[in-house]
């Protein structure tokens, strides 16, 4: 037995109708009920479907989100292109890569001797079986797994992460294009919290050391090339320039020239950022050191517990946003950065290690603080 939309069904109606009695009605649609009139093609008076807001969604091409299976090409994706979504590249040998654009996510598997450079990420970046890899990395989270030989140029807001890798090396980000501040802001990243040399290995060795950070006079471009003249990538300014860099070029975690340090905080203002960035050309220019940075938020009990007896004035400051703090090291530094926040930012709140006594302590009271707040 066939169903009612059966071929056979279907053959057999039109031999029913016509057998019919001329000027017999009663067996014909006519009679039917309304709503079944409605079902036969008379839609006239149906509303239109109700659209929702999935349905008025852009679609999006998986393919547009990924790079797979490529050999010695320079590929990549242009501002814009991404805007925030998930990306993966997988299975590149001898490739140039270049995302100049912000991301939710991003994998990279089974991919040998590339040269990459990556957009900030708001999430993580997790390398996957890959070897030979030098890049430049933004991103909130970092790790690999099962990787050999990587070079990497890191900006990364939380401790970066390695598991059974080996030949591992870190430098500090150093990296600029117009559009990249902007790509940081729509990341969520600070170019403050920079824990690029802060690394936990997973499975450690005993006796053997898995991991190590660059040399202190690194270039990104003895790594990682900038685009080819020739490509579709030539339109995107890149500056390789630490002076340039939207991320300050950090000291990290090597040895300190200096036994003195100074803690120099700038406390929210429409201007923060730009003068710390002021303050860091003026004290590098001087041959002072940039140690570390840090952008926080802080409470009222914070500030009581990290700048105790200068708490009182400096309480109502936070209530107006987070603050950005710098550890300056060098001979004399102290000194040299109270002299600055009188000259450069008098205008301005701050907080500067009065003398050199009391310096060390200044530093560590914070920076320990911001560590514990952001979970390090």
């Amino acid at each position: 037995m066939g169903c009612f939309f059966s071929k056979k069904s279907r053959r057999k109606s039109p031999k029913k109708d016509s057998d019919l009695p001329a000027g017999d009605e009663s067996a014909t649609g006519r009679d039917l009920p309304e709503t079944n009139n409605t079902a036969l093609g008379s839609n006239s008076n149906q509303e239109a479907p109700k659209l929702y807001s999935w349905d008025k969604r852009e679609k999006v091409d998986p393919k547009d989100f990924m790079l797979t299976g490529l050999k010695n090409e320079t590929v990549g994706r242009l501002p814009g292109k991404l805007n925030g979504q998930q990306f993966v590249i997988q299975d590149c040998e001898n490739c140039n890569i270049y995302v100049f654009d912000h991301s939710a996510t991003i994998t990279i598997d089974d991919c040998v001797n590339c040269r990459i450079v990556l957009g900030p990420v708001k999430g993580s970046v997790f390398f996957r079986d890959c070897k030979e890899i030098k890049c430049v990395v933004a991103c909130q989270q970092f790790r690999t797994r099962d990787c050999k030989k990587m070079d990497i140029f890191l900006c990364c807001a939380t401790q970066p992460i390695i598991e059974s890798s080996t030949g591992m090396k870190f430098g500090c980000f150093q990296y600029y294009h117009p559009e990249l501040a902007f790509h940081f802001k729509d990341a969520g990243l600070s170019i403050f919290n920079n824990n690029w040399s802060n690394i936990h290995d997973f499975t450690p060795v005993s006796g053997e050391t898995n991991w190590s950070l660059l040399p202190e006079d690194a270039s990104v471009l003895e790594h990682v090339p900038l685009p080819d003249s020739e490509s579709e990538f030539k339109s995107v300014r890149v500056s390789i320039e630490a002076s340039r860099s939207i991320v300050p070029l950090t000291k990290g975690g090597r040895r300190k020239e200096s036994e003195e340090s100074c803690l120099f905080v700038f406390f929210a203002g429409d201007y923060s950022t730009a003068n710390a960035r002021k303050l860091i050309d003026e004290a590098t220019s001087k041959g002072f050191v940039l140690i570390q940075t840090k952008e926080v938020s802080m409470r009222p009990e914070d500030v009581n517990r990290v700048f105790q007896n200068s708490a009182e004035s400096l309480t109502e400051w936070i209530t107006k946003g987070s603050v950005v703090a710098l550890e300056l090291n060098g001979d004399g530094v102290v000194e040299a950065c109270r002299a600055m926040a009188d000259e450069m930012f008098n205008g301005n709140k701050v907080f500067v290690s009065e003398s050199k006594s009391t310096s060390s302590h200044d530093v560590d009271n914070f920076f320990n603080f911001a560590d514990m707040q952001m979970g390090l």
